[in-house]
């Protein structure tokens, strides 16, 4: 019989999309405030590859991620999700955005063999962990890359993000050594 041991610690990272430019910063700001100082930021991308979000976030979708700079217990990933959407919620109410949710944040966690993104909804490649949140492996490192999956989302997929996925890595991996 295996015996449990506790998870080594992770890197948190939140993927943002946001209406402009304006929104992306006041939703970094908010993040750090709630959860604690950043130690990496990504550049921003246009987000084309879906337009699921334009009638919520607006037609011109930008991309970007934030990493913490605090390692976390990966067991805390539902209890951080519902911060996220308290943010989400008051940026609704303090932005003056033409579009009804301004800013979509995913947090998430980097572990040296994966990226691991939470979410509300149940789909075929989801787990429960708690507090009515799902989770999904979105990205597995191996052999020196990111690989994706079926489901994976297609801008995860395209391998635009895997640069900044990649120095975030290697950044918890330096951590852990510490």
């Amino acid at each position: 019989m295996g015996q449990g041991r506790p998870p080594n610690p992770v890197k948190l990272i939140c993927g943002l999309l946001a209406c402009d430019l304006s929104a992306l910063d006041a939703a970094r700001t908010k993040l750090a405030a709630q959860l604690g100082p950043l130690d990496l930021i990504s550049e921003t991308w246009p987000f084309e590859q879906s337009d699921y979000y334009t009638r919520e976030t607006g037609p011109a979708i930008l991309r970007q991620f934030v990493v913490f700079d605090k390692l976390i217990d990966p067991g805390h990933l539902a209890r951080i999700k519902h911060i996220t959407n308290h943010i989400e919620q008051d940026l609704i109410r303090e932005l003056a955005a033409p579009w009804p949710r301004p800013v979509n944040i995913d947090p998430g966690l980097i572990e040296p063999s994966k990226l691991v993104l939470a979410s509300t909804k149940n789909f075929a490649n989801r787990i429960y962990i708690g507090e009515h949140i799902y989770a999904e492996v979105t990205l597995a490192y191996v052999h020196g890359a990111w690989q994706a999956f079926p489901c994976t989302f297609p801008d995860f997929r395209s391998g635009r993000y895997d640069r900044f996925l990649t120095r975030a890595r290697q950044r918890l991996i330096t951590q852990l050594r510490i």
